[in-house]
């Protein structure tokens, strides 16, 4: 869970300044009369219209950035068509996902019935599945969904080839970074392709620069000797985080809160490792970003974890954030018996396998 999310909304707001306005006109038709059509803009993530489905026809309009990517469909419904604001107005079928309208718009939905349609309705089939029919096909369904995978990135790769001097790849810069990885996606965007310049990319880029400072302010305490601190324990007495780090055993300082959803999920898997190798020398200390003793108390209570705990009971500003730069949570670090930093966010399986690193099995 992110402190900064403050910093993705002051970027988007930041690239709308300014930006030229273009009248939109969307009409369709749907079969489902009385269903409420939603437009979206995808780059303020807002809503740019609405319209109810009467006698199988709807029709919205309004204003929007210059080819900013919008989408619409019906309210609930799991596929959105996109198209992009260029001016020319666009007439959609929702009962098949087709659309007409400029040659670039036209294109753009069709690459992305190629590339995310099977993804979606597979993923449909197995949400509308009982559970133990899903959990019967659970390597089948694993195998068509990498396929579907393998087959999108081909097609991804292909459109970035073949759609170089217009806007459409950037409606599928999260397709490609997903299939290459970041450094890929970087390289490309730095051959200076016309659609490098749209907004959705230019945001994506921002941050991405965002995270990767954020990461190597955080690996900087890799290979450092711990920097001590003091909170109280549920009890309310005071307890130096060097009473636990640094006297011969690994310790995993685990930066968490009871209101931290993903902190949560993860707590099984680091529950496990506790009981796996604490025998052996590992020990956890949790330094909780709570701001109130009550629920902080009963989350360790719930999810059963026997190991020490401290917090000063500040939320964001407690003093682990500051001292180790947390600004996000679930996090972590591994500390040497010595009292060297040596990993950091080790969670699901990498933990594990670090500690199988180090204890063996």
């Amino acid at each position: 869970m992110k402190k900064v999310l403050a910093i993705a909304v002051l970027t988007t707001l930041a690239l709308s300044v300014g930006a030229q306005e273009v009248k939109f006109t969307v009409n369709g038709v749907c079969n489902n009369n009385g269903a409420t059509i939603k437009l979206l803009n995808r780059q303020t993530n807002k809503e740019a219209g609405s319209a109810v489905v009467a006698d199988g026809k709807f029709a919205i309009s309004g204003t929007a950035e210059k080819n900013a990517l919008m989408s619409v469909g019906a309210e609930g419904a799991s596929w959105m068509t996109l198209f992009f604001n260029d001016g020319t107005p666009v007439a959609v079928n929702l009962n098949d996902s087709t659309l007409k309208g400029s040659a670039v718009n036209e294109r753009l939905v069709r690459y992305d019935m190629d590339i995310n349609a099977p993804l979606s309705a597979l993923t449909q089939k197995i949400m509308d599945m009982p559970l133990d029919e899903r959990n019967r096909q659970t390597e089948e369904l694993s195998r068509q969904v990498r396929a579907i995978l393998t087959a999108a990135a081909s097609k991804v790769e292909k459109l970035f080839s073949v759609e170089q001097n217009n806007m459409i790849p950037a409606a599928f810069i999260g397709e490609y970074q997903q299939a290459f990885g970041t450094d890929k996606f970087e390289e490309l965007v730095a051959t200076n392709p016309v659609w490098a310049s749209h907004p959705i990319v230019q945001e994506r880029l921002k941050q991405l620069s965002v995270a990767k400072a954020d990461e190597a302010r955080k690996t900087a305490f890799i290979g450092k000797q711990f920097t001590d601190l003091e909170e109280a324990d549920v009890d309310g007495k005071l307890h130096k985080l060097s009473e636990y780090v640094g006297k011969g055993q690994w310790v995993l300082v685990d930066f968490w809160a009871s209101w931290c959803g993903p902190c949560r999920a993860e707590m099984p898997n680091v529950v496990a490792a506790y009981e796996k190798y604490h025998a052996k020398g590992f020990n956890i200390v949790g330094l909780s970003f709570d701001n109130s003793r009550e629920p902080w108390v009963k989350a360790i209570a719930d999810l059963k974890m026997p190991w020490p705990h401290l917090s000063d009971l500040k939320g964001w500003k407690t003093v682990a954030s500051d001292v180790y730069g947390v600004n996000s949570i679930p996090d972590n670090l591994l500390i040497d018996p010595q009292g060297k930093i040596v990993a950091r966010s080790l969670r699901a399986e990498f933990l594990q396998q670090k500690l199988q690193e180090i204890f063996g099995e």
